[in-house]
């Protein structure tokens, strides 16, 4: 490069000063022309490594490519969705013993069906209590969230309750599959049916009318964490798989495996009550 550069400026140089005599010194200039010619060969062929400005570019060029790949090797595979599927999943029955335990029943047959031995008398001492008294006061009802553990008394009718919601429920499924729990929670519903569709069943937070309800079957409760609505016919279930009208699910409150409702009416129900599902990864 020294050598290329001495040669121009040589070059320059001898131009201002024979400027008046170059075109009667030909042969100098073809002198001066060759030398100049020769520095640049020289300059490409000595040099066997790139410059360093060439290699970042290159680095720079290069590393989105690089990025890409290394976040496609990572990622999980893709699962279609298919048209239609029906898990075999363990169908309990809550009753007798649990009138308002639904949710850790339908809990208990998801963790079987993955291979974990859980009972559902043993899910329904572990899931999370919510201490909050039931009151009424100036017309007003005060209690608990369903979000902050399970709401009165799971064993019996006869005193005040209601049921758990997902997060206490989630809590407690991942103390039987550490890091292998999946909040669903707000997702579309056709998120359901990729898992589904990879054979593994959801749980979820529905009514037990499998459709949506009138404004007539909620009420407003206070709780410490805000106001909420709830409806008695608050119910869970497993889903267990669908086809191109119907959704397929363990009904706890029979023990019906894989019975059917219409997917419009499931979702709508579904969604009214806060789009709330679970599932596990493999």
């Amino acid at each position: 490069m020294k050598i290329y550069i001495g040669a121009i400026v040589l070059f320059l140089l001898l131009i201002v000063i024979f400027r008046k005599t170059i075109i009667k010194t030909a042969p100098m200039f073809l002198i001066v022309f060759i030398l100049v010619c020769a520095a640049f060969v020289y300059d490409n062929l000595a040099g066997s490594k790139p410059p360093s400005a060439v290699n970042k570019i290159k680095s720079w060029l290069s590393e989105p490519a690089e990025k890409a790949t290394a976040f496609l090797g990572n990622s999980t595979a893709v699962i279609k969705i298919k048209e239609k599927i029906i898990i075999d999943a363990p169908a309990i029955n809550q009753f007798p013993e649990l009138p308002r335990g639904c949710e850790v029943t339908s809990l208990s047959m998801l963790l079987q069906h993955a291979g974990i031995k859980a009972d559902k008398m043993t899910l329904a001492k572990e899931i999370k209590k919510n201490p909050e008294p039931y009151r009424i006061e100036n017309g007003k009802i005060y209690f608990g969230h369903p979000n902050e553990g399970f709401i009165g008394d799971m064993y019996s009718f006869d005193n005040p309750g209601l049921g758990v919601y997902h997060k206490p429920v989630k809590e407690l499924a991942e103390k039987y599959m550490p890091g292998s729990i999946e909040d669903l929670t707000g997702s579309d519903f056709e998120d359901l049916k990729i898992h589904l569709s990879d054979g593994r069943p959801v749980w979820i937070i529905i009514n037990t009318a499998y459709k949506q309800l009138s404004d007539d079957f909620f009420q407003t409760w206070h709780t410490p964490s805000g106001k909420i609505q709830i409806t008695y016919k608050e119910h869970s279930v497993l889903i267990t798989g669908y086809d191109q009208k119907y959704m397929y699910f363990n009904d706890p409150l029979t023990g019906e495996k894989n019975k059917k409702a219409p997917i419009p009416d499931f979702e709508k129900a579904w969604v009214q009550m806060g789009k709330q599902a679970i599932t596990y990864v493999p």
